[in-house]
């Protein structure tokens, strides 16, 4: 009878109301985030054009543009409607590993994908699409990669992604909140380079949470991968480079074959983890709400698809800019 009541076209409309209001909240968030990057060049294009061509000045103007200035906007929207309290539990060393092995796996998963994708497109439309935020790692200062795209972003977006969106959908159950969570995280990033090793580990990282109750942990694994691409990866290149001019040394053998040696590692046990990975069973979590056709209900609702229809814009907008 209960399942009956929850089923009913009435409360189904209720439910795509509250999805709908979920994309609103997110769309301003990401209206709010490009009109702030807006005026913040304008103004520093009024000031000292120069600026706009400094990489370090564009990476601190994305983080306060992205983060800093449209968390307090986000907070408030996402406060204004119930949240529920996970139930928390420690995840031992050995189960982390795991889990890091398995975001590392997705995300070279994701960016084979991502990179097959923009290939064939770079093919059919004769032009060269690369990576934006491959592009602001190499050409930013390294102290600035650690401390606002290894730390930094990965604070905030897993605020954003996980604890803010999860605690008010996990009542319709895990898999619903990791689906939105992944689709989210993914359109967030704005271009296909990164959409879908985002929405693997976007999709991994709502799991993680939501396993444990403990955002820390999903912190810490999105501050590892990030170090991982935005500052190890730069001195693995620059040790790699030596190879190419004959100039190597002995750090610069150690270096690249540590670097080797993890990601052989990682991707092994991350591999044997995937194939593991029984169906999920989430401690204290019990769905209260069933969604008789959950993917319509979470993503075909009028505020969602305006969120969709506004990243999708913004991806194809970067293919040809």
């Amino acid at each position: 009878m209960k399942n009956e009541i929850l089923l009913n076209g009435e409360n189904l409309n209720q439910d795509e109301k509250f999805f709908s209001k979920i994309g609103i909240n997110y769309l301003i968030y990401a209206l709010s985030a490009l009109i702030i990057q807006i005026i913040a060049v304008n103004i520093l294009g009024a000031t000292n054009s120069t600026l706009l061509n400094d990489f370090n000045v564009i990476t601190i103007l994305s983080a306060i543009s992205n983060y800093v200035l449209p968390f307090p906007i986000l907070f408030y929207l996402m406060k204004k409607i119930d949240a529920q309290t996970l139930e928390k539990q420690n995840l031992n060393l050995k189960t982390f590993l795991l889990y890091l092995s398995i975001t590392f796996t997705l995300m070279w998963i994701g960016n084979i994908i991502g990179l097959a994708i923009t290939s064939a497109l770079g093919i059919i439309f004769q032009t060269e699409i690369t990576n934006p935020v491959e592009t602001l790692i190499n050409s930013s200062d390294i102290w600035l990669n650690l401390i606002l795209i290894s730390v930094a972003g990965p604070i905030f977006e897993e605020i954003f992604f996980r604890k803010l969106l999860i605690d008010r959908t996990i009542k319709y159950g895990a898999r619903v909140s990791i689906i939105l969570s992944a689709v989210i995280f993914g359109f967030f990033h704005g271009n296909i380079s990164q959409f879908f090793y985002a929405f693997l580990l976007g999709g991994f990282f709502a799991y993680v949470y939501i396993r444990t109750g403990k955002i820390i942990y999903t912190m810490i694994l999105h501050i590892i991968v990030n170090l991982m691409g935005s500052v190890v990866s730069l001195f693995v290149v620059q040790s790699a480079q030596t190879f190419i001019s004959n100039t190597y040394t002995s750090i610069d053998i150690v270096i690249v074959l540590i670097y080797v040696l993890i990601i052989l590692s990682a991707l092994l046990v991350g591999v044997i983890g995937l194939s593991r990975f029984k169906k999920a069973k989430f401690n204290g979590c019990k769905t209260q709400i069933c969604l008789k056709n959950p993917i319509k209900t979470i993503l075909l609702n009028p505020g969602m698809i305006l969120l969709i229809l506004f990243f999708i814009a913004e991806i194809i907008y970067m293919l040809f800019n």
